[in-house]
């Protein structure tokens, strides 16, 4: 890291952080400028955080040329991470991008949840997703059936052969969800509860997690990192959208970029929900397609058997004539951008 002397920083306060820094191990190169003194402290910043070194009279500013979230960073582990599972399907690491699809709450109709499951089987879908909690901005809106939710989804995913996703909220409840749920999720309004995050990372469920509202991309892998540090590695990343000033005609904006900026610097899998992205039935297409040509390792997209009656969603959700077409032109560019990968491997070797 560097660390910035003010202008008018005596020798005492310049010696006392040096003097902190070779007392934590760090190795320091010492710049006296005409202007500012500038310190180059080389080693583990695992020891000493920027904020400690920033409250030290006389210092104006710490820059950290490594980033924060260590486990997640690319400069820790070089390759993709691969999530497996018992039935064979893979996330990250170049596989076929899988596809999570299903109602945003699952309700009291299990023959309706069965319909959706099985058109997502029959479109070649890996995922049945729904909630079972709900967190709703307002307390009159429907807060999700609970573990009847879940029993329904577990019952149609096993009738169908699909793995099942769906969103914890509450640290309470994790072992009763472990029993129906193949992976948990983390809403974007719950990034940064830090206490549901370090629960989430003593278990052995693969979790996907949401970006927040107003989270920048650091704040996002420093969540992913909070899971990690805790003990999971398996955790996935969706980009969903961040709030914006504009929302006459898209719930968020759908940051696309994020996608190949996160596959930059993080060697974790990266899925799009373009659902909750755009909030519009209209943008879920193309902005799904857009997420997997720039990279996405899979797609979250809200399905449901009757959009007009859906407790929770309905605008933004397929009805499933609509997701069969979408599906297959899904599938096409998937196939079209796994055989340009294969071309370009091809070349490369």
């Amino acid at each position: 890291m560097i660390i910035i002397m003010e202008r008018n920083a005596s020798d005492i306060q310049i010696q006392k952080v040096i003097d902190f820094l070779k007392n934590n191990d760090f190795e320091i190169r010492f710049n006296q400028g005409q202007v500012h003194t500038v310190i180059d402290a080389i080693g583990d910043k695992t020891t000493v955080t920027p904020g400690r070194i920033s409250a030290f009279d006389g210092v104006k500013e710490v820059k950290v040329i490594r980033e924060p979230f260590r486990l997640a960073s690319r400069d820790r582990k070089p390759d993709d991470t691969v999530i497996e599972f018992s039935n064979g399907v893979k996330i990250g690491g170049g596989n076929k991008p899988v596809s999570m699809v299903g109602p945003c709450s699952i309700e009291d109709d299990y023959e309706g949840l069965l319909k959706v499951a099985s058109a997502a089987k029959e479109a070649g879908c890996e995922f049945l997703r729904g909630g079972a909690f709900k967190p709703r901005t307002s307390p009159y809106d429907f807060q999700g059936y609970g573990e009847k939710a879940l029993k329904f989804m577990r019952k149609a995913a096993d009738e169908t052969g699909l793995l099942t996703v769906s969103e914890v909220m509450d640290a309470s409840d994790l072992d009763m969800m472990c029993d129906y749920i193949d992976v948990l999720q983390i809403g974007a309004r719950n990034v940064q509860n830090f206490k549901l995050l370090h629960a989430v990372g003593k278990c052995n469920k693969p979790v996907i997690l949401k970006r927040g509202l107003a989270s920048t991309i650091r704040e996002f892998l420093l969540a992913a990192e909070h899971i990690m540090y805790n003990g999971n590695p398996n955790v996935i990343l969706c980009e969903r959208g961040i709030r914006s000033f504009d929302s006459a005609f898209t719930r968020n904006v759908m940051d696309i970029a994020s996608i190949p900026v996160i596959k930059k610097y993080s060697h974790l899998p990266v899925i799009v929900d373009p659902s909750h992205g755009t909030g519009q039935r209209y943008l879920i297409e193309p902005m799904a397609k857009a997420g997997l040509i720039v990279g996405a390792d899979g797609i979250m997209i809200e399905v449901h058997h009757d959009p007009e009656n859906a407790l929770s969603d309905g605008k933004q959700s397929l009805p499933i004539p609509m997701f069969k077409d979408v599906m297959t032109r899904i599938n096409r560019l998937n196939e079209n951008i796994h055989y340009e990968k294969n071309c370009l491997s091809a070349n490369i070797g």
